[in-house]
């Protein structure tokens, strides 16, 4: 596993969060942001936050973006043909070894409330509930946050 640098070529990185969440089309709404997500928007968050990948050529990805009170974990994404081999959870856990690195007590994610496997990944890693929002225009929930004290 290695960090990148805001410097390094994110191409394949792109594509592979593209990949990986293309399931989610149809499924979730609003449509996820990875929509809109670029390369350069991936070198800023190396920049400001921490992007990891796994693999050579990549097999999976996080973004990790330090706030006040927790450490968010973003666009983790695994290929279709290396899920199921433990590579979410290692990418999970260099987050919670990065929010211990970097002093904040707890990692926090946004999950689609229509994603009920990947709340079950969570929960399987220890991380619960901890609320629930909607995108603007939306009178529902369409996001929960889930978290762990690291």
């Amino acid at each position: 596993m290695r960090q990148l640098g805001q410097d390094d070529d994110f191409h394949e990185v792109l594509a592979l969060i593209r990949g990986a969440f293309a399931y989610m089309e149809g499924r979730i709404d609003p449509p996820s942001s990875m929509e809109r997500l670029t390369v350069a928007d991936l070198a800023r968050a190396a920049a400001t936050g921490e992007v990891w990948v796994a693999g050579d050529p990549i097999l999976g990805c996080v973004v990790l973006t330090p706030g006040a009170d927790a450490l968010h974990l973003g666009k983790l994404a695994v290929a279709e043909a290396a899920q199921g081999m433990g590579l979410g959870r290692r990418l999970v856990a260099r987050a919670e070894a990065s929010a211990r690195a970097l002093g904040l007590p707890a990692v926090q994610l946004q999950c689609r409330v229509e994603l009920t496997a990947l709340h079950g990944f969570y929960r399987g890693l220890g991380y619960a509930e901890a609320g629930r929002s909607a995108h603007p225009g939306f009178d529902r929930p369409t996001s929960v946050t889930f978290r762990k004290q690291a």
